[in-house]
C-alpha cells in the first residue's frame, strides 16, 4: 500500500490532463467512470470486484489497519529517501495516521483504488507488493480518506452504493448483496488538507464500537518490533484519547541483517507481479533488556506463520494472497536456508551462542524447517571459542559438563581444547564429557602440586559437589606420588606439621602441602592430626612389616611421638601392641611382649614370655605413652563388638573363646552373634605361680573385675538370647593355678564338695573378689557344677574315685543334685560309689524301689530316697532292684486286723494283714514282704510295722509302729507324742 507512484513511473497522456483539474488533482472521475463502464458492460466484473474487497476485508486483512497504515508510512519514507515518521491518533471515533516521506500522486490513488494491482512493481525498497493493504482499512471504517500536501482522495460506501444502483445491469447483483457495492474502486477528490507539519494523513472515521475497540487493541500492540520490520520508519507515536507514547529506535534488540539476488528459477512458480522483485532479505533481531520475542514470522508485517526461536524473523519469505501465511516452493525453501545462515552469523556474535540453538519441538511446518536449518547451520558455523583462543564449529567440539572458566582451562590440559559446557551441544554434533571421567583422565597427568590446588579451587568456585566427581580426584602426595581420591589422604596441619612430614611410612598418603584446598577435606580428605596419622592404613601395614626390616626399631622414633601428642588411651589401636621396642637386654620385642619395670603387671607376668623395656624408653617418654602402645602395665579391657560365633570369622584372640562358647550353647542354634566382647589381653602373659596376686588386681580394679564376671549375652538369631561365661572367665578357668593345682581343682569352705574337691586354703585368696573365683572355677557349690557343661560327669567321676574319702553328708547330697539333672547332661559312668565307703562297677549295681528289698540285696545295692530310685536309675543306666528280686511264696498266712489303736497313730495303715510263721526269698529269710496287691505279710511285729509302714507310704513312722507294737501298753504315750510332729 502507498500513496505515489514508484520514483520515475511513467503517468499516461490522459492522468497529466486529469491531474491539472484543481478541483480533482487525481482524476478520480475518470477513475470511477472507467469502473463504473466496465460494471455496466459487465455485471461480472462487479461481482469480482465486491467479492474480491469482502474477502479482504472480512478475512486476510480484517486486523492489519495499523500495519498497513505504517507500511504505508514506511515506503513513503523509503520514496523520499528520508527517515520516516509515523503517527496514529486515536481521538473518540476517529483513527488518523499522519506519515512523512513522499506525498501521495495519481499513480498511487490508482494504486488504492484497483485491487491486486500493485504500483510498486520493480521498486525493491518498497514493502508492498500485492496492492491490496489499503483494504484493511475497510475492516473498522466505511469512509477513508487520504490527505496529502499533493491533494486528497476519499472512498464514501454510501456513494458506490448509489453510484452502483444507477446502472440497471447491477440490479439483480445489488438486491443480493443488498445494495452494498465495492467502496475501494470509487475513490472522490477531497479538499481536506493533511495534518499540520506532516505529509499525507489518512483519516478513518471508526463503523462502530467493536471496530473502535480493535483499534484500541492494535495501538496497545505497537512497539519497536514494528520498527524492526519497517526499517525505514525511524519513530512511530501513538496518542489513544490525548495520552500519548513514542516508539524510536530498536536499541532493545541486537540486529543483523543480509540482503541479494535471487535466483530467477527460484521465482518460476510464482505470480508475475512478484517476479520483478529479485532481492531476498533477511533481519533477526534478538532482544537485550529480555522483552518477549513476537512469535511469529514477519513478511516484512506481520504474519499468521508460528516461529518459535528466541530471535524475531523479518525476511521476503513469498506469501500467498491472504498476505499471512508463507506460500511453500522452491523460493521459501531456499529463504529457509539464507534464514538459517543469518542465524547462525547472529549466535557467532554471541557470548553463549548455543543459547539460540532451538529445541528440536517445532511450532508448525515452517518453524520446523527452520529449526532443522538452523540447527544444521550452527552445526558447520565457527560459533565456539575453545580454550586455546581458536573458533571451532560445535560439530566435533568437546566440552566437559558443569566446567567453565579456570575449571575448562585446567581441563583443557588432559582433554584437549574445550568449548563451553552447553545442553544443546550434542544436538549440534558435539560431545559432552562427564565431569568424573574427566577427572578420571587428569591422573595421567604430571604437574607440580599448585597446579593440582588452582584445579581444586576452580571446582570449589563451580560449586562441584557431585561425590563421584570428587572421590576420584588426583591428590598430589608429599612423597612425589600421585593417588586417585581424596579419602584416606592426609591434610598436613600447621599444628603437626614438621611431625607429619617427617613420617616417612610405606604407603602413608600425606598432601604435598602446596596442593591442599579446603575441597580436598569435603571430598573426604582429613587433617593429618597426631591421630589421623596413626588411622592411616599405612601405619599398621608398616607396623605390621617391621620385623622384615632392616632396623625393626626405626619405626618406633616416627610413631611414639604421635602416641604422645594424640594422648593415646591403652588398647584404643590394639595393633600398635605389634610395635617393635627395645627391651632391657637391648634386644628388640614387640610392645605387647615387654612390661613397664615397677608396675603391677611387672609383679605377675611370666619372664620367659615378657621382658621388661628399655629403661630410656620409660625415661623419654614415659609409662603412660608406652602403655598405649600396649607395653604391659596393668591389666586392661579391650572392647570388641559385633562378634559373629563361627570358627571361620573369629579373629585372634577370640576363636577359642567362641568355640567354648558355642559348646555352652544347645547343638543345631543358628550362629549367634555377640554385640559386646570385653577381652582383658593381659592374662596372657601370667606366670604360673602369681595367680592369686592376678586374681587380687583383677578384683581391685571395678571395669577389669566386670569383664571377667559379666557374661556375654548372645543374640541367636531366631529372637532369643542366651548367656555364656566371659572371655576372660574361660581364659582364667583354662590357665589360672593356685597352690599348685588349677583353680577348678579347689572348692571353697562350706561349698558341700568336701571330698569331691579339696578345700582351698582362704589365707590364699584373701582380697580376692567371690564372683572374681568363681569366674577362676574355684567350686561355690554343687549346684555351681553342675551347671557346667560337664559338671555332673564329672562329679560322678570323682566320687567314683576309689582314692577319695567321700563324707556321708556330701555322698547324700550328691543324688538329689544329680536326680534334677537333664539325662543329656550325664554319661553314665562305669563304676558307682554306692557307699560313702564303697564303689562298685555299675553292672553290679541295683537301686532300691521297694523298701522290702533292703532284706535281699547286696552290699553292691545303691539306696536313695525311694522318690528318686527311678530318676537316678534312668540317669546312671541302673537297673532298679524290682527288676531282679524274686518275690516269697506268701501262701498259707493268716488274715488279722490291723488293731485300731495301731491305726490311729498313723494316718493310711491297711486294715488287715497276713501272719506268717515264716517268710523266705530263695532261701533267705524275711521278716516281711507285700504282695502284689499291696497286702502286708510279715513274720515278726519289727517286719510287720515296717511293712504297715511302707503300705501307708509313711515310712519314716516304721519305728513308732514298731514301739507300739512291741509294747502295747505305751500305745497311748505314743499317740500323745505323735501330735508333736508336723
Amino acid at each position: 500500500m502507498d500513496f505515489s507512484a514508484t520514483s520515475g513511473a511513467r503517468t499516461t497522456g490522459y492522468r497529466r490532463a486529469v491531474a491539472a483539474d484543481p478541483q480533482d488533482p487525481f482524476g478520480t472521475q475518470g477513475l470511477r467512470q472507467r469502473v463504473l463502464d466496465a460494471w455496466a458492460v459487465s455485471p461480472a466484473r462487479f461481482r469480482e470486484d465486491a467479492n474480491a474487497e469482502e474477502d479482504l476485508v472480512r478475512g486476510g486483512y480484517r486486523d492489519r489497519v495499523v500495519v498497513e497504515l505504517a507500511q504505508n508510512a514506511a515506503d513513503a519514507a523509503a520514496r523520499a529517501g528520508e527517515p520516516g515518521r509515523l503517527a496514529l491518533v486515536l481521538a473518540g471515533d476517529t483513527l488518523s495516521a499522519s506519515n512523512t516521506g513522499a506525498p501521495l500522486d495519481t499513480a498511487g490513488v490508482e494504486s488504492l483504488s484497483t485491487l491486486r494491482a500493485s504500483t510498486k512493481r520493480g521498486t525493491p525498497a518498497s514493502v508492498g507488493r500485492f496492492g491490496v493493504g489499503f483494504a484493511a482499512v475497510l475492516a473498522v471504517s466505511d469512509d477513508p480518506a487520504v490527505l496529502s500536501t499533493s491533494g486528497g482522495v476519499q472512498w464514501r460506501s454510501s456513494a458506490a452504493r448509489g453510484a452502483a444502483a444507477g446502472l440497471p445491469a447491477l440490479a439483480d447483483e445489488l438486491a443480493r448483496r443488498a445494495g452494498a457495492a465495492p467502496v475501494l474502486r470509487l475513490p472522490w477528490p477531497d479538499g481536506r488538507e493533511p495534518e499540520p507539519g506532516w505529509v499525507t494523513t489518512v483519516v478513518l472515521p471508526l463503523r462502530d464500537a467493536a471496530a473502535t475497540d480493535l483499534v484500541h487493541r492494535l495501538l496497545a500492540d505497537v512497539d519497536d518490533a514494528l520498527l524492526l520490520a519497517l526499517p525505514d520508519l525511524a519513530e512511530v507515536a501513538v496518542e489513544v484519547d490525548g495520552v500519548g507514547r513514542v516508539v524510536a529506535g530498536a536499541d532493545r534488540w541486537r540486529v543483523l541483517r543480509r540482503s541479494g539476488a535471487v535466483d530467477p528459477d527460484l521465482l518460476a512458480d510464482r505470480p508475475l507481479e512478484e517476479r520483478g522483485r529479485q532481492a531476498w532479505t533477511v533481519t533477526w533481531a534478538l532482544p537485550i533488556a529480555g522483552q518477549p520475542v513476537p512469535q511469529v514470522l514477519h513478511a516484512p508485517t506481520p504474519t499468521d506463520e508460528p516461529v518459535g526461536l528466541p530471535a524475531l524473523l523479518v525476511a521476503s519469505f513469498p506469501l500467498d494472497p491472504t498476505r499471512r501465511h508463507v506460500a511453500p516452493g522452491p523460493l521459501a525453501d531456499r529463504l529457509v536456508d539464507l534464514a538459517a545462515q543469518v542465524y547462525a552469523e547472529l549466535a557467532a556474535a554471541e557470548p553463549h551462542p548455543l543459547a539460540l540453538l532451538p529445541a528440536p519441538v517445532p511450532l508448525g511446518r515452517l518453524d520446523g524447517a527452520l529449526r532443522d536449518a538452523v540447527t544444521s547451520a550452527m552445526s558447520r558455523a565457527r560459533l565456539l571459542a575453545t580454550t586455546d583462543g581458536s573458533l571451532v564449529t560445535p560439530a566435533g567440539s568437546t566440552a566437559v559438563t558443569g566446567a567453565d572458566g579456570d575449571l575448562r582451562r585446567l581441563l583443557a590440559e588432559a582433554l584437549g581444547p574445550l568449548v563451553a559446557d552447553h545442553p544443546a551441544l550434542e544436538r549440534v554434533g558435539g560431545r559432552r564429557v562427564p565431569l568424573t571421567e574427566a577427572v578420571e583422565q587428569l591422573a595421567a597427568l604430571d604437574r607440580p602440586p599448585g597446579w593440582w590446588r588452582d584445579l581444586y579451587a576452580a571446582l570449589d568456585a563451580a560449586a562441584v559437589r557431585d561425590p563421584e566427581v570428587l572421590a576420584v580426584l588426583p591428590v598430589p602426595l608429599a612423597d612425589g606420588r600421585l593417588v586417585r581420591g581424596p579419602r584416606g589422604v592426609l591434610l598436613p596441619a600447621q599444628e603437626v606439621g614438621a611431625r607429619a612430614a617427617d613420617v616417612r611410612l610405606p604407603g602413608l598418603r600425606l598432601a604435598h602441602p602446596d596442593a591442599v584446598h579446603p575441597l580436598l577435606r569435603r571430598a573426604g580428605a582429613t587433617d593429618a592430626g597426631p591421630r589421623a596419622l596413626l588411622a592411616a592404613p599405612g601405619l599398621r601395614v608398616a607396623v605390621e612389616d617391621a620385623w622384615d626390616e632392616a632396623d625393626p626399631l626405626a619405626l618406633a622414633d616416627a610413631v611414639l611421638p604421635l602416641v604422645a601428642a594424640a594422648a593415646l588411651r591403652p588398647a584404643e589401636l590394639p595393633w600398635l601392641a605389634a610395635l617393635p621396642l627395645s627391651a632391657a637386654d637391648g634386644e628388640p620385642a614387640q610392645a605387647d611382649e615387654l612390661v613397664l619395670p615397677g608396675s603391677p603387671l611387672a609383679r605377675v607376668a611370666d619372664r620367659e614370655l615378657v621382658g621388661e623395656v628399655a629403661a630410656d624408653l620409660v625415661d623419654r617418654w614415659g609409662p603412660q605413652v608406652l602403655a598405649a602402645v600396649g607395653v604391659l602395665a596393668a591389666f586392661s579391657v579391650v572392647e570388641t563388638t559385633d562378634v559373629v560365633l563361627d570358627d571361620a570369622s573369629v579373629d585372634e584372640p577370640l576363636e577359642a573363646w567362641a568355640r567354648y562358647a558355642l559348646d555352652r550353647l544347645p547343638v543345631g542354634e543358628l550362629l549367634p552373634t555377640a554385640r559386646t566382647v570385653l577381652v582383658v589381653p593381659e592374662l596372657d602373659a601370667v606366670a604360673d605361680d602369681r595367680w592369686p596376686d592376678v586374681l587380687r588386681l583383677l578384683s581391685a580394679d571395678p571395669a577389669v573385675r566386670a569383664a571377667v564376671v559379666s557374661p556375654v549375652r548372645l543374640e541367636l538369631g531366631d529372637g532369643r538370647a542366651a548367656e555364656v561365661p566371659s572371655c576372660a572367665t574361660w581364659l582364667l578357668r583354662s590357665r589360672a593355678v593356685l597352690a599348685g593345682r588349677a583353680a577348678t581343682d579347689w572348692a571353697l569352705p562350706g561349698a558341700g564338695l568336701d571330698g569331691l574337691y579339696d578345700v582351698l586354703d582362704a589365707t590364699l585368696v584373701a582380697g580376692v573378689d567371690p564372683g572374681v573365683l568363681a569366674a577362676a572355677g574355684v567350686r561355690g557349690s554343687m549346684d555351681d557344677v553342675l551347671a557346667e557343661p560337664g559338671g555332673a560327669d564329672e562329679l560322678l567321676r570323682r566320687l567314683a574315685d576309689e582314692d577319695r574319702a567321700v563324707p556321708a553328708a556330701t555322698w547324700s547330697l550328691l543324688w538329689p543334685a544329680l536326680a534334677a539333672t537333664h539325662p543329656d547332661d550325664v554319661t553314665p559312668p562305669g563304676r558307682v560309689r554306692v557307699a560313702p565307703d564303697r564303689v562298685a562297677d555299675a553292672t553290679q549295681v541295683v537301686v532300691v524301689d521297694r523298701a522290702e528289698h533292703l532284706q535281699v540285696v547286696g552290699a553292691d545295692a545303691l539306696v536313695v530316697p525311694l522318690g528318686l530310685s527311678r530318676l537316678l536309675a534312668d540317669l546312671l543306666d541302673l537297673d532298679l532292684s524290682s527288676e531282679v528280686v524274686a518275690g516269697p511264696d506268701l501262701g498259707g498266712g493268716t488274715v488279722l486286723d490291723v488293731p485300731d489303736a495301731v491305726r490311729s497313730l498313723v494316718a493310711g495303715l491297711p486294715a488287715t494283714w497276713w501272719e506268717h510263721d515264716a517268710l523266705s526269698v530263695d532261701g533267705r529269710p524275711v521278716q516281711w514282704w507285700r504282695d502284689d496287691d499291696g497286702g502286708v505279710h510279715a513274720s515278726t511285729s519289727d517286719g510287720l510295722a515296717r511293712g504297715l509302714a511302707a503300705a501307708a507310704g509313711r515310712w519314716a513312722d516304721r519305728l513308732l509302729l514298731a514301739a507300739a507294737m512291741e509294747t502295747p501298753t505305751r500305745l497311748g504315750e505314743l499317740v500323745t507324742e505323735a501330735r508333736l510332729e508336723d
